[in-house]
């Protein structure tokens, strides 16, 4: 007979006497991770499903909680479906695979609606939340932009690929359905490569970047990689040769801040031939080392439903938020008077002109500022922030996983009575949200957009209206 015990004081887990329990999963947690209950106390299982009776190992202890390692399901949810990865549950990258792709839209507006009600918004509006149809792409083969570790075992061989599950440990990849052809199958390529090189540990890791040519708009696969020590011209002429074989562009990059990384395929020697397409022809321009949307498909989608929602007139003044390097403002400028776009960066703020520039777009201008303070008061006097003088009829903004709840205090002391939420994270969604609930500003809309399927990430698009 086995007891289960804590390392820490020996006491027996829930007070079992078994190596296995049997669980029914009464729910999904905001994770995607099953819930069972045993004498009141949750057990997490990952990689089990809502109303599935299974088998499971208890493989840690807390006070309010114990974890469970999934062994056997005996009755198999009808949400189940086959993992299109051999590497899932394994690899850390994806968290739903085996959930019905149209039943992980289903879980990721729920965990939008129970972030909200823990946030303290009123039941009565979340019970009413106007959810229009999710923005969604292809299930699989959407990832345009990731990157690869490079570790090596005892015997200096090369596991090339992404992390184990709540681990730095890296599991050897052979192909990634979630990357964006051809960067799914480029793993045992690489190993194959980096195998061959006579300084093996020189590199740390390797960025893939798919997106298209700006001049023909075929498809192109760049590779970024950081070297911790420079490579030797041999080693350099083979990451050539591969790079002709299998039409590659590479960037050799020595630093994690260097943006105009040396490129050994190509005469131009920076990343700025890097480019996507948007709405109305509009191209943006970009480094490897700038933030871009993941998912092409999704992005434009995005764009599209951003400005059919703001209702953009000719008379409009627009201010972007965490504008980045023009994604939403140029194509919103060509449907309204005027865009202000401002960042945080000064690297992108001129990125963003050079964008603008670029797509002969000349009433759109962008401007630095910390976007997480009391800009509107503390630069008022600033000629750079004369900007904070204008009338803006509308504002959009799209800010990281902090949210954006300084920046949305200085938008109602603007007092703009349209405002577009993209949010990355639902928590602080939730939170921003309550603060313009609590200034009078009621939701019109709320859609999600499926960014990142197969995982527990969520994003919101959310109009409010004053």
């Amino acid at each position: 007979m086995a007891n289960f015990f804590k390392a820490s004081n020996k006491k027996p887990v829930l007070g079992l006497d078994k190596d296995k329990l049997i669980v029914r999963i009464k729910k999904l947690d905001l994770n995607g991770c099953g819930v069972a209950y045993y004498k009141n106390k949750p057990i997490f299982i990952s990689g089990s499903l809502a109303n599935e009776d299974i088998e499971i190992k208890i493989v840690e202890q807390k006070n309010k909680y114990a974890k469970g390692k999934l062994l056997k399901i005996n009755t198999e949810s009808s949400q189940r479906v086959i993992a299109k990865c051999s590497h899932f549950g394994a690899c850390g990258g994806c968290d739903l695979q085996h959930l019905d792709y149209q039943e992980q839209i289903i879980f990721k507006q729920r965990k939008v609606a129970e972030l909200f009600s823990r946030s303290g918004i009123p039941k009565s509006v979340i019970e009413h939340l106007p959810w229009q149809s999710a923005i969604t792409s292809s299930p699989y083969h959407y990832r345009r932009k990731a990157r690869i570790g490079v570790q090596f075992d005892k015997n200096a061989q090369a596991i090339i690929g992404f992390r184990q599950k709540a681990t730095n440990q890296l599991i050897n990849i052979k192909s990634c359905p979630v990357l964006a052809e051809p960067a799914s199958n480029v793993f045992m390529i690489l190993k194959e490569l980096i195998a061959k090189l006579s300084v093996k540990k020189a590199i740390g890791h390797i960025e893939v970047i798919c997106t298209e040519h700006k001049e023909n708009f075929q498809s192109v696969l760049t590779l970024v990689i950081r070297q911790i020590r420079k490579l030797n011209e041999q080693d350099l002429l083979l990451w050539q040769q591969y790079a002709e074989n299998n039409q590659w562009q590479l960037f050799f990059q020595e630093d994690e801040t260097d943006e105009k990384a040396r490129n050994i395929t190509s005469k131009n020697n920076n990343c700025e031939d890097l480019s996507y397409r948007l709405i109305d022809d509009v191209v943006i321009n970009f480094a490897h080392s700038d933030f871009i949307q993941v998912n092409q498909q999704v992005n434009v989608a995005m764009v599209e439903q951003a400005l059919t929602w703001l209702q953009p007139q000719k008379s409009d003044l627009v201010l972007d938020l965490f504008c980045g390097l023009g994604n939403f403002s140029l194509p919103l400028a060509k449907k309204v008077n005027k865009v202000v776009g401002v960042e945080g960066v000064q690297s992108m703020v001129d990125k963003a002109h050079t964008n603008a520039t670029s797509n002969q777009i000349d009433n759109c201008s962008f401007f630095q500022a910390d976007l997480n303070s009391h800009w509107l008061t503390s630069k008022e006097t600033s000629p750079d922030h004369q900007w904070t003088k204008h009338k803006f009829t509308k504002v959009l903004l799209d800010p990281a996983r902090a949210g954006a709840e300084l920046a949305l205090e200085q938008v109602i002391k603007l007092a703009v009575p349209t405002v577009l939420y993209i949010s990355c994270d639902p928590a602080t969604l939730a939170r921003d949200s309550q603060l313009l609930l609590a200034k009078g500003y009621k939701i019109e809309k709320i859609g999600l957009v499926d960014m990142f399927s197969q995982t527990k990430h969520v994003e919101t698009m959310v109009l409010f209206q004053q």
